[in-house]
């Protein structure tokens, strides 16, 4: 699911966020400009829709999750972003593509800063270009006019106005095509001509975020796959089509190769599984990496937001990835193309979980004996542990290995049969995250409340390990350990 990382963009003067080196999704160089000028004014009418309005935003900081960069770009003035109570800060937007920007509104909460940077980049390996700077930032709705072009468009505080954090409703970026037509389309996924790709290559330039896939890596695997023998199933076997890797902890970090590729310390902490990530790792690293998974041919990694008590991350007890089927007909399902990506859930979910609500923790090996204070944890008995299940959609596109939002290329099935827009059949992931902790207070994830629990993919498998076990286990409606048998 990570796109060709980069080696990032530089961030800044200050030191400490010289971690921060590069914003990765590719676009047009071009020159950046460099005069502006600065007026206080009241916001771009409501005709005009930004540039920024709904693209992907990342932050420095956050100060707690509701408060999180995307809500600057959603143009509603009722919602805001607020760093930590720190300086430096930064809140910066991917318009999608190189293009002309000629205003930008800022619509400032009572903790504005007062000394500010307005930064510009036209590609991911371009440097920030300063196109205005202020001290004496006065808050309220801030209209500065500007005339830069750029992909990348960046507010740099140093100087907070109060004790807390830098906080405003909204950061509008105005130029061409601004109003035009919705800055944020989806592109639909249509029907393939056939339910398994040909070995034609892909042709043209895809939408921004849709990463085709590469038919003749994909012919190869589906080669291997079909060249497997079914084999005959023991009477003893379970049937349930399935197989699984154990996996302990590779490392935890803030990166997030799929979401923020390239951009080191910019995500929210994560526990990878598998080999060890960082923020630039791509498919073609994990294929190279010595991993900590137990299924042999398994390099592909995994990994969540940490689970905190107290701030402090709660150590793992265990982590199992189950791949299997959901379908009235397994035989239907093929291995995973390769260098598939996929997110599920969603990080920015932020509501409770009390008892009885969906998408919950729970208790593994121990009953549920109450609730944490605020009734979004539960309390597990002696001898047990909290647990969560994350099962992901099993139905492709056919077309695709990464999306916009990194779930758009997956969908679910209907009527127990993927079709439609989704018409070829994949494993069902599902991620069996085990916690050394009986749950209660003080628990968090590092994206926020219980209910921002979400998890990541990137295929590494070898296929022809894949495509065995997808055969013999998931085809033939039979539950297997780790390899394609019966063996362990």
């Amino acid at each position: 699911m990570s796109t060709t990382a980069s080696r990032g963009i530089r961030a800044g003067r200050a030191s400490d966020l010289r971690q921060v080196r590069r914003l990765v999704l590719a676009g047009v160089l071009a020159s950046l400009l460099g005069t502006s000028v600065v007026s206080v004014a009241s916001p771009a009418a409501a005709a005009e829709v930004p540039l920024s309005q709904g693209r992907t935003a990342i932050a420095s900081s956050a100060e707690r999750g509701d408060l999180s960069p995307a809500a600057a770009f959603d143009g509603k003035t009722g919602t805001r972003w607020s760093s930590k109570f720190s300086d430096p800060q930064w809140l910066a937007v991917d318009l999608g593509k190189s293009t002309a920007i000629k205003k930008i509104v800022i619509n400032w909460e009572n903790a504005y800063a007062t000394a500010f940077q307005i930064q510009t980049a036209a590609s991911s390996n371009d440097p920030w270009k300063t196109v205005y700077n202020t001290t004496a930032g006065k808050g309220g709705v801030q209209t500065i006019n500007v005339s830069a072009t750029g992909r990348f468009v960046r507010l740099y505080a140093t100087k907070r106005s109060t004790r807390y954090g830098v906080s405003l409703w909204e950061f509008q970026v105005f130029g061409t095509g601004s109003g035009t037509s919705n800055p944020t389309p989806t592109p639909t996924p249509t029907k393939p001509a056939e339910p398994t790709p040909s070995a034609t290559p892909t042709t043209g330039t895809p939408a921004a975020g849709w990463v085709p896939v590469n038919q003749a890596e994909w012919k190869k695997a589906l080669d291997a796959y079909n060249k497997v023998a079914p084999q005959t199933v023991p009477a003893n076997i379970v049937r349930v089509p399935e197989f699984h890797t154990n996996c302990t902890v590779a490392n935890e970090a803030k990166d997030d190769p799929i979401v923020l590729p390239g951009l080191p310390g910019a995500s929210h902490l994560h526990t990878f599984f598998g080999p060890k990530v960082s923020a630039n790792t791509t498919t073609e690293d994990l294929l190279k990496s010595t991993t900590t998974c137990d299924a042999p041919g398994d390099n592909s990694a995994y990994w969540a937001p940490t689970l905190l008590k107290n701030g402090k991350p709660v150590p793992m007890k265990n982590f199992r990835v189950y791949y299997g089927s959901r379908l009235k007909d397994p035989a239907d399902v093929v291995p995973f193309p390769p260098g598939m990506r996929l997110v599920q859930g969603d990080a920015k979910r932020q509501v409770a979980t009390p008892k009885g609500a969906s998408g919950q923790f729970w208790c593994a090996g121990s009953a549920e004996t109450g609730r944490s204070a605020d009734g979004n944890w539960p309390v597990c008995a002696p001898g047990g542990n909290l647990i969560y299940q994350l099962t992901f959609q099993d139905c492709w596109d056919g077309k695709h290995i990464d999306s916009p939002d990194h779930k758009s290329h997956m969908g679910p099935a209907k009527d127990g049969k993927c079709s439609g827009a989704y018409p070829v059949a994949l494993p069902n992931i599902s991620l069996m995250l085990g916690y050394d902790s009986l749950g209660g207070d003080g628990l968090a994830l590092s994206s926020g409340m219980a209910s921002s629990i979400h998890g990541d993919f990137m295929n590494a498998w070898k296929p022809e390990t894949l495509g065995a076990l997808v055969k013999i286990c998931i085809n033939q409606k039979a539950k297997c350990g780790t390899t394609p048998g019966w063996g362990r």
